[in-house]
């Protein structure tokens, strides 16, 4: 265990008024979601598209809604009944005692779509998602700027076929077909005002913020829209990757953890 490091990172803290939270896929690991990691990892999370040797980037796609929906709607009803049945591991909550421990408190920016940290208790206007939620919904035309609760469409799927089972959902403005609102590959058609509105929230608050900490979290390096929100914050990082902790030129402390190991030393080394 790097306890140097450890306690260098909890200095930063320490040190801090304010916490911005950056989390990748990484974060969902110890709480036993998927991170896709290559075609590899994501067949053998869904055999179905393995079988058909169908890559993340194509399901993951508007053009699937058109082409298939049953199978696109397997996919992603599949997903949305993971994530509202999986529990956020220990780490989120040591990171909301930390938030609710700042003095200017604390934002998160994450290019997870899965909803954990509000269901871990940060409040909605405390959390900037990037790529959307698989817990809001648009239409897949689309008709209108609608955005609206995934929470009435209950999916049943055959996980084995990847297929929807019933009526996907609907567009209640026009009757179109719905479709997760998140950013997709090629996706030309997704509805950015609710990501918009949060990220108009975050920079109000980040104005205001004097002496800024940035605990970043299983961010990858393939698209990295969570690590350069990270840098160019200026601020001192505290970066938690087990394949990937260089600062890559920003200041502050790399750790080869996974999130749930390091945020636990580094409350103890708090403590």
């Amino acid at each position: 265990m790097p306890e140097a490091d450890i306690a260098r990172a909890a200095a930063l803290i320490a040190k801090a008024d304010a916490l911005l939270i950056c989390a990748g896929a990484g974060m969902g690991v110890d709480s036993g979601l998927p991170d896709f990691r290559g075609d590899a990892g994501f067949w053998q999370a869904y055999p179905a598209l393995g079988a058909a040797r169908t890559p993340f980037h194509e399901i993951a796609n508007p053009a699937s809604f058109r082409v298939d929906p049953a199978l696109a709607w397997g996919f992603y009803g599949h997903r949305l009944a993971l994530y509202r049945d999986t529990v956020p591991h220990a780490g989120f909550g040591i990171l909301l005692a930390l938030a609710r421990a700042m003095p200017q408190g604390a934002f998160v920016f994450t290019s997870n779509v899965d909803g954990q940290f509000g269901r871990a208790g940060f409040r909605e206007d405390q959390i900037v998602e990037c790529h959307g939620s698989i817990h809001h919904l648009q239409c897949s035309q689309p008709c209108s700027d609608a955005i609206w609760p995934a929470s009435a469409f209950q999916p049943e799927v055959d996980a084995a076929a990847c297929r929807l089972h019933g009526a996907p959902p609907r567009c209640p403005h026009c009757g179109a077909l719905a479709r997760p609102n998140i950013l997709m590959f090629n996706d030309s058609a997704w509805i950015d005002t609710r990501t918009d509105a949060q990220y108009a929230r975050l920079d109000t608050w980040r104005a205001g913020v004097e002496r800024l900490v940035v605990v970043e979290l299983g961010a990858g390096v393939d698209i990295p829209s969570v690590r350069r929100m990270s840098e160019r914050q200026r601020a001192p990082l505290v970066r938690i990757n087990p394949r990937a902790p260089q600062l890559d030129g920003a200041s502050g402390v790399g750790l080869a953890l996974g999130a749930r190991d390091a945020l636990e030393w580094i409350r103890s080394a708090l403590t």
